[in-house]
């Protein structure tokens, strides 16, 4: 029983005992020992030991030692730290700075994209906003040869132009390069060539008030005379076309009560005799005929008041109905009457070369 019990003592002290051996192992040729938690010091201060904390997450977070500051990091770089600047070592920085780009204070910043310094716009872009189709069927406009700047052809891409000085021709045309605007109404009889009337009547104005920009007549149509009339914001164009001194040509149809003698075409164009001095005509023809019923035709390039109305009445055929078919190149076609429609760049081209723009 002795023997047995002195076993199982002597078991449990050979086995404390080969745990200090491993421990006296570890401590003399292994990893160093753990310290036990009540063993652990906390130095934070700049002299710290090996057994302060750790550094790694738990550290960081914890600042060192429960409620003390952080440590700061070292610089990195084979544990040198970066030496610190003096107020004189700056200084002299700055002034040696200062004499180097003294003699440099005209510099010339980099262009922000090729071409910058160049005026004005791209052709073709020009072209596209005045309606003659997208940027690239412009392009091809230009390598067909069919534009001119200020008379001279263009073919090569990328030519600048300004909208307000030069002159752009498509085809022979003049191009509008501003922000112009044409219209062509086709005036009903009754309605009065003013864009306001005082007295309340329907009036030219009344079709055209959703329109941002301020638009006028070109020339006159009696109240009761129904047909083309141009609308614009192109002060100079307006002017010119509606001058003596550019003859631009009106056509009209009137219906008159015949029967009519031959030779009315070689009175009108020969001249009629009015209060304010002769009149004539350019063009004569008859259109229609239904019985005693005439519609005839009569161009001329004069617009004098009721001028049309008065030569006919003088040559003893009072006009019954009058509709103007025509001004200059611009034609009535199918256009009902009431409506507004936007001349074509064409159109617009045909209107300048009348009147040498």
């Amino acid at each position: 029983m002795r023997s047995s019990g002195s076993g199982k003592s002597g078991g449990r002290g050979n086995h404390r005992g080969a745990g200090n051996d491993r421990d006296q192992k570890q401590g003399g040729q292994g990893r160093p020992r753990k310290p036990r938690p009540e063993e652990r010091r906390y130095d934070v201060g700049p002299g710290g030991t090996q057994d302060g904390p750790k550094s790694g997450r738990g550290a960081s977070a914890r600042g060192g030692a429960k409620g003390g500051p952080k440590q700061a990091q070292q610089p990195r770089g084979r544990g040198r730290s970066a030496p610190a600047t003096s107020r004189e070592y700056d200084a002299r920085a700055e002034e040696r700075n200062r004499e180097r780009y003294a003699g440099k204070k005209d510099i010339k910043l980099p262009k922000t994209f090729p071409g910058a310094e160049q005026e004005g716009e791209r052709l073709q872009k020009v072209l596209a906003r005045a309606g003659y189709g997208s940027r690239r069927a412009c392009e091809e406009l230009i390598e067909q040869a069919r534009v001119e700047v200020n008379g001279e052809i263009v073919t090569e891409q990328g030519r600048r132009v300004d909208p307000e000085k030069d002159e752009v021709r498509v085809d022979g045309l003049t191009v509008a390069t501003q922000s112009y605007q044409f219209f062509s109404l086709n005036k009903p009889a009754g309605v009065v060539s003013t864009m306001e009337d005082p007295e309340g009547r329907q009036c030219l104005g009344d079709y055209v008030t959703n329109r941002e920009t301020r638009l006028f007549h070109v020339g006159r149509l009696d109240t009761e005379t129904e047909g083309v009339i141009l609308l614009t914001n192109h002060g100079e164009l307006a002017h010119r076309l509606t001058h003596p001194k550019y003859g631009v040509k009106k056509t009209y149809v009137a219906h008159i009560v015949g029967p009519i003698p031959r030779d009315l075409g070689k009175r009108l164009k020969d001249g009629i005799q009015l209060e304010d001095g002769y009149a004539r005509a350019d063009h004569f023809r008859v259109v229609e005929q239904t019985g005693k019923n005439y519609l005839v035709e009569v161009t001329l390039h004069e617009g004098r008041k009721h001028i049309v109305r008065r030569m006919l009445a003088e040559a003893g055929f009072p006009v019954d109905k009058l509709v103007r078919t025509a001004f200059g190149p611009i034609t009535l076609g199918d256009q009902k009457s009431g409506w507004l429609r936007r001349l074509s760049n064409t159109e617009v081209g045909m209107l300048m070369g009348e009147v040498d723009l």
